[in-house]
């Protein structure tokens, strides 16, 4: 593995062109030129897997019972296809490096881009803390509960996967990707073992734990003691579809025709999008037949439980050394895809220009670091400085807590971003329906349907995660709301200050070159 370049003097110092007079953006050429065009299908099929499948998702989706095979199937069918459709249109008419923030800048230009960009990027960085948190929850499983329950020790297990996710991520990015690819084929061996699992418990005579009987299968509406709630983190468990595409740009394309690079935005999407829906339907079903919704919903840990209860020790290990594997290499592809964001907007000057410096393995190390200190710095204020100022319950539920509310959180920010998917093609219709229906690749009503579906999914999961606990034997109704909120709307305030500052600073930066020049 190559050395970590760390300091910005030994990067490659090259100075992105001005900005073009047109609509269009200096990072479409300048990513291809500067950056190696290495992603194949296999490639950004994996991708796909690590930031969409989290399949700790399920330990939360067991709470709704037998129902939750009804969210899981309404949210990919009223969310999840509708947006993977959005993004394969978009991905096809503009492949191009920064996805939702190139599609929407040519929609709607600079200003509603760079907004729509934070939102699709925060996210990214709370997930990688919700990664570490879930390995901090299988170390506390695999010793019983009594590791990690101070929350300082938690915190500190987290800042160091974080930062191992930074300094793996800044590698060089073929060797990055082959680890990518391997843990991606390591997670669906896991699924099939938890799979077996289950199957082995019903074929020994057990009882499920769980009853299926059709009328635990329906939604309740009701507001103190319904499982609407479920639809919020089943969106979540769909988000991100969008996010291999942030690399665009270095999609392989040496020799490749643009039938061939429209292939391997397709065929990513249609494949990934499958194993996405097998994976979240087995981890379901495993737990809700063999842990039951109690102890299925109590940890991430439950997951290994399962497979150590009906196939044995050594198995349950396997799937334990594969599922921390995939959470570490998460980090690592967070990291990895969302500075791609940071990138096109340092070379498009609507951040400092620093922020997209390439290191010697011309990978965005200046854009990793930067989002490597600032989950670091989230992560300190949220298990060193929360726990003493407020109360949170038991220190070893607070892992589980704080997962919670990164992910409730990441999903408001999140919607909002991924309701640009909709909005975007809506405005490139009316713009121009001519050169539209000629780049479309899917019907016409089948776009319509799913901007209509779509865009309803995003605001009602947005109406649900901020009105309903995740978890509500942790964290009550009457203290979600105004946690969840709170945290949101401090992220957008820091999204207009950040804007803001950074806008100046690079227009500033901008003013001096023309001087010089």
């Amino acid at each position: 593995m190559a050395t970590v370049e760390w300091r910005t003097r030994n990067t490659i110092e090259q100075e992105p062109p001005s900005p073009k007079e047109s609509g269009s953006l200096v990072s479409e050429e300048y990513v291809v030129k500067a950056m190696p065009g290495i992603l194949g299908k296999f490639d950004m099929l994996a991708i796909y897997l690590l930031i969409i499948f989290y399949i700790t998702n399920t330990n939360t989706a067991v709470l709704g019972g037998a129902a939750a095979f009804t969210f899981l199937a309404l949210g990919g069918l009223t969310f999840f296809i509708p947006s993977v459709i959005a993004t394969a249109q978009l991905g096809v008419m503009f492949p191009h490096e920064g996805s939702l923030y190139n599609w929407t800048h040519r929609a709607f230009g600079g200003y509603w881009s760079f907004f729509v960009a934070f939102c699709a990027w925060f996210p990214g960085v709370l997930v990688m803390i919700t990664a570490g948190s879930v390995i901090v929850a299988f170390i506390q499983g695999l010793h019983g509960g009594t590791w990690l329950t101070a929350a300082w020790q938690q915190g500190v297990v987290i800042i160091m996967i974080i930062l191992a996710s930074g300094v793996i991520a800044v590698q060089r990015f073929r060797t990055v990707q082959n680890t990518i690819n391997m843990t991606a084929i390591l997670i669906f061996v896991a699924v099939f073992l938890i799979g077996l699992a289950s199957v082995v418990w019903l074929l020994k005579g057990n009882p499920s734990q769980t009853d299926f009987s059709l009328v635990n299968w329906r939604i309740n509406w009701d507001f103190n003691t319904g499982n609407i709630s479920l639809f919020g983190l089943v969106t979540l468990a769909y988000l991100g579809m969008e996010a291999p595409l942030n690399m665009g740009g270095e999609i392989a394309s040496s020799g490749l025709g643009e039938g061939r690079k429209r292939k391997i935005i397709t065929g990513h999407l249609l494949w990934g999008t499958i194993l996405v829906f097998i994976g979240y339907f087995i981890a379901t079903f495993t737990l809700l037949v063999v842990e039951g919704i109690t102890n299925g919903s109590a940890s991430p840990f439950a997951l290994v439980t399962a497979v150590n209860t009906t196939l044995g020790n050594v198995p349950g290990f396997f799937v334990t050394v594969c599922l921390l594997s995939f959470f570490l290499m998460s980090a690592v592809t967070y990291n990895t895809a969302y500075a791609r964001l940071l990138l096109v907007a340092g070379i498009d000057q609507r951040l400092p220009v620093r922020i997209a410096r390439l290191n010697k393995n011309r990978v965005p190390a200046a854009a990793i670091i930067f989002q490597t200190i600032v989950a670091s710095v989230i992560t300190a204020i949220m298990y060193f400085g929360v726990p003493y100022v407020t109360n949170l319950g038991k220190p070893e539920n607070l892992s589980v807590q704080i997962y919670d509310i990164m992910l409730a959180a990441a999903t408001l920010v999140w919607a909002f971003s991924t309701l640009f998917l909709f909005i975007n093609l809506v405005k490139f219709y009316l713009r121009d329906p001519k050169t539209f229906k000629l780049q479309r690749i899917f019907p016409m009503p089948v776009l319509w349907i799913s901007i209509v579906l779509g865009s309803a999914s995003c605001i009602t999961a947005f109406v649900g995660t901020l009105a309903f606990s995740w978890n509500s034997t942790l964290i009550p109704n009457a203290n979600w709301w105004y946690i969840i909120g709170g945290l949101t709307v401090m992220c957008l305030i820091v999204a207009a200050i950040g804007s803001m500052v950074a806008s100046s600073e690079a227009a500033w930066e901008g003013f001096n070159k023309g001087e010089r020049t």
